[in-house]
Formats: C-alpha cells, structure tokens, sequence
C-alpha cells in the first residue's frame, strides 16, 4: 500500500506542475462533456495525441475542485486498487473544503492500474465525482470498456491535431473568414503544405527544425510499434509485424487486400494467414490505421473486395512511401470525414473516393485529386458523377491541392475547392 503522505506529495507537485509550468493549451474542437448525465468521460485515441493537454486543460478550469494523477508516475508503480480510496481520502484532507462542491478527478493513463472500473463507477454513481481518464487506445476503446463500465461512459476519441486546429497554434483565428478569401490566405496556404508534410501531432507542430520533427516521428513510431502492439498484444512473430506495418503504411489511400499480402510473403516469412489477419486486425485496434469498405447493399459484396487503406497521421504515413502528395491529401480527407460519419468508397465503371454517411443518414460523394488535368479530368469526374447518380445527389464535390470553380455535367453540378479551404469551411451543407 502506497502511504498518503506520498499521494498528497504527488497530489501538490502536480498541481504545481500544471498551474505554473502548463502553459498556452491548444483549444480542441469538437469536445463536447456531459453535464448532468453520471458518465465517466473516457478520452482514447492513439498516443501523443494530445489527451493529457485535455486533462492539463479541464485542471486549469476546475483547479480549486480537481485531482490530477498520471498513473504512469514512478512513484505510482506499486498502486493497487485498494489505493484509491486512500487517494481519495488524501485529496479530501488536502482540500476538506470541496466536499459540498462538485470534485473533478482526472486520471491519466488509468488502465495501468488492474481493476479501475470498480473503483470509478462508485464514485460517479454514489459521490457524484466527475471523473475524466485517459488510456491505451487498444485498451480504452468502446468496444471493450462499455462491458466493463456497463453502459456508465461517455467516449470521447482524440486524434492528432487537424489543420483548422493546427492554425491555433501559430496564434491564427482560424474561425475567421477572412483567413479564406482575404491576404492571408498566402500564408494559410504555406502551412497546409506544411500540415501535408509533418502531420497534427501537438509536440510535431511546436517544433521549428525539420530534424526535430522527424525525429519526433520517428520516436512516436517506434513506441507506438512496440507499446501499442508488441507488448500490448504479446506480438511474436516481430518481422512478420514489422513487414506487415511497412506495407500498410506504404499502402494508404490505397486498396489493401491481405489475400495478395499472404501469397506474396508465405515463401519469405514463417507465418500463418490466420496469424496475419489477427496482426491486421491489431493496427485496427491501436488506430494506428483505418479501413474503409466498398459501399453495397450487399454485405457479403463489401466483404469480398479489399478495403482501402488509410493511416492516423499524414506525417507517419509519408515516412515509408514516396512523396505522394495526392494520397496524403486523401488521407488528410478522410481523417476529416471519419469525424461526420461512416466513410465508404464507391466503384462501379469508375472509382468515387469518399461516400460520406453522415450522423443523420444522408450521402455525399466526395472526389479527391491533387489537381485537376486533361489525363485525369474525364475519370475523376465521371467517377464522381456515376456515385452522384446513385445515390440521387445533384451535387457533387472534388477537392483539389488549390484548384476551384465549378462544373456541370449530365446534370449534376460540380463544385471544385482546394482541401485547405474546405477544412476550414467544413460547416457546409450540400444537398
């Protein structure tokens, strides 16, 4: 058992921490906490993605009724879960005067500590605490916590900054219009180039020098590949995982088919198919890569064709691959797009990039192509007028690199605009 004088030293420092050290936290968009219903707010999604700032952040707000605690603390490495009440009796001691106030516990990295369920949904059921945790992705996902909290969490999925957010950190208002279609649009257009290249991950943006940078990514690369996967799931087969993570990777914005994967490696490498579909399965698990189906009405259609291919962060999927500046701006759009509702692709005669099913069950086709020319023009834009077609749209949208205007054909019209204007107008309704 962990002794209360060493929590309330840990409880004052980083309060300390925090209030004097943290400074100039990045506002992030769309979170949105429930006030009345009693849920924990569970914050998941891949590493150094900025989960812990939200904690900092929320800290700040309550800070006369909050706890803080990083379970990934040294000091901490012997907590069990009869610990936590003593915690909780050393906060109260600390702070007797929050007992007639709302208490914020915020408790970061809690799936070290075997057990937390139990714990939490008491204090959020009987003492009214409003609880915040972060954790593993593979670990805090939905899919695996709602049957262990039985139905009592709110999940909240952080992901690497995206561009309009990215703007915050270089002090640009990036709610503002005129940031669009004024001057300064020169200079927004600089930073999506430089958002393409580098990616949304905070401590990547703060960065100046391309060497940081890169080594940065290079770091979180190879934690997420032993922490998130090799110890998370007790990986064996390494090579196979390690071949299996350069093809995905090399592979984004790109159809994925893992048939052609085993036919081609079964010869090289010491593995069976059953082994690669569990590894597969595992990047999906740890968010490090996303899959989109083939849009059918068939479920045994969407099945059988390969999914697509995309990764979490432009600035992970450039590292392994050419510089393909038009698949990386599709993968910039869909990680946008996964934000609205479920992404598919289509393909008939042609190929549509994106079938958006939004929250409220509506379709919006969407084209992706670094630019508009005479040897892709005809495909793109028949690919994109035959998913029209399907799915009774009148409107249609291809994004480019920096082109716009706007086209009809065969009676669908067309609206042509460049990514980096669309991400920060992506309010829009179209019909």
């Amino acid at each position: 058992m962990i002794s209360k004088q060493i929590l309330k030293e840990i409880i004052i420092s980083n309060e300390e921490f925090i209030l004097n050290r943290i400074t100039n936290v990045i506002p992030r968009k769309g979170l949105f906490f429930p006030e009345t219903l009693k849920k924990v707010v569970i914050l998941y999604g891949i590493r150094r993605s900025g989960k812990t700032y939200i904690l900092y952040d929320l800290f700040k707000k309550h800070k006369d009724t909050a706890l803080y605690i990083d379970f990934e603390d040294e000091r901490l490495s012997d907590f069990k879960i009869s610990d936590f009440e003593v915690l909780k009796e050393a906060f109260l001691e600390l702070k007797p005067e929050v007992l007639k106030k709302n208490i914020v516990f915020l408790l970061d990295e809690i799936h070290n500590i075997k057990g937390w369920e139990k714990f939490i949904r008491r204090i959020v059921e009987k003492d009214n605490f409003k609880v915040f945790i972060t954790g593993s992705s593979s670990r805090m996902m939905p899919k695996e916590i709602q049957t262990s909290l039985r139905g009592r969490s709110w999940s909240i999925e952080i992901t690497p900054f995206s561009f309009k957010e990215s703007l915050f950190i270089k002090n640009i208002d990036a709610e503002s219009k005129d940031i669009v279609y004024g001057s300064e649009k020169y200079r927004i257009k600089k930073y999506f180039s430089d958002y393409l290249k580098w990616g949304g991950f905070p401590e990547v943006l703060l960065v100046e020098s391309d060497f940081e940078k890169r080594k940065i990514i290079k770091e979180y690369l190879d934690a997420m590949f032993f922490k998130d996967l090799v110890e998370r799931f007790n990986i064996t087969n390494i090579t196979l995982l390690s071949v299996l993570m350069e093809n995905l990777f090399s592979s984004f914005s790109s159809k994925f088919s893992l048939n052609s994967f085993y036919k081609q490696y079964k010869q090289k490498l010491p593995f069976s198919k059953d082994t690669l579909f569990l590894y597969y399965k595992y990047f999906l698990d740890s968010m490090l890569v996303f899959e989109i189906k083939k849009f059918s009405e068939s479920p045994y259609k969407r099945v059988r064709n390969p999914g697509k291919i995309y990764v979490v962060d432009s600035g992970i999927c450039r590292k392994v691959t050419s510089d393909d500046l038009g698949r990386i701006v599709e993968n910039v759009v869909f990680l946008e797009l996964r934000k609205q509702g479920e992404v598919f692709y289509f393909e008939e005669e042609k190929e549509c990039d994106f079938i958006l099913k939004d929250f409220n069950n509506n379709f919006m086709p969407y084209q992706v192509v670094y630019e508009l020319n005479s040897d892709n023009e005809e495909r793109e834009i028949k690919g994109l007028v035959d998913a029209c077609r399907y799915f009774s749209k009148r409107n249609g949208i291809i994004l480019t690199f920096d082109q716009s205007g706007s086209r009809k054909v065969d009676g669908i019209n067309i609206e042509i605009l460049p990514v980096w204007q669309w991400l920060l107008l992506n309010d829009r309704d179209y019909e």
